[in-house]
């Protein structure tokens, strides 16, 4: 969402949001003055909302799937996708995920912010589960630092497959923004198909979700 319909939101959307979903948000103050990466976990759709209420009223990018979807409803998710500066990913696809982030790489390096779910997907049982690599590769391809995010009560007011109920009990927590300095720094001569970058990769996602789940003051699903 480029910054004037970032504003308009913050205008017009974001009290009603406070009114009718979220109960307390906590940690604003963490957010770095530049961009960044925010890493939210993911329960329900009612996190785009989550997400996208943090970063009001600065410009932002979400990562979003267009696979599942089929016929008009796939055209109509990619037109609102390509209205609102949504990444489309499709997660059947490699050459999609390449892209991606590419994409997302090329817009953190002009200013965006990046938000994304490191779970890849939405949560079946209310608990976290493991991070795929996405966060980590965004950050070591554009150096900019990760804000990992807790959000409570978007799956009890909207679970997969279940329906959405509007109630004032959504709780944001941000955390202080991590630089991953020394792995950075590892990772700027490998190649992204070597061993040793994809590790690099592991470690970065596991740690951001690690203090996801701690945000949470949960414990993360190792099934999930």
């Amino acid at each position: 969402m480029n910054k004037f319909g970032s504003i308009l939101c913050a205008i017009l959307l974001k009290p009603l949001i406070d009114a009718y979903l979220v109960k307390k948000i906590e940690g604003l103050e963490n957010l770095p003055k530049g961009n960044f990466i925010l890493a939210v976990n993911h329960q329900s759709n009612l996190d785009h909302v989550a997400a996208g209420y943090v970063c009001l009223p600065r410009s932002f990018r979400f990562i979003g799937q267009v696979d599942g979807h089929n016929g008009l409803k796939k055209w109509l998710v990619k037109a609102a996708y390509a209205i609102t500066g949504v990444i489309p990913l499709d997660r059947t696809s490699s050459e999609s995920k390449k892209t991606v982030i590419e994409k997302a790489i090329g817009y953190a390096k002009k200013g965006d912010i990046i938000a994304l779910y490191p779970e890849g997907t939405r949560t079946r049982n209310g608990q976290m589960g493991d991070p795929k690599p996405g966060v980590a590769k965004i950050f070591l391809g554009s150096g900019v630092p990760i804000v990992p995010v807790a959000v409570k009560g978007t799956f009890e007011l909207f679970p997969p497959h279940g329906k959405l109920k509007i109630k004032k009990i959504v709780e944001i927590k941000v955390g202080k923004p991590i630089y991953f300095k020394k792995e950075f720094q590892a990772a700027k001569n490998l190649s992204y198909k070597s061993e040793e970058y994809k590790k690099i990769c592991q470690r970065i996602s596991e740690k951001v979700m690690d203090n996801i789940v701690k945000l949470a003051g949960q414990k993360k699903n190792e099934g999930n």
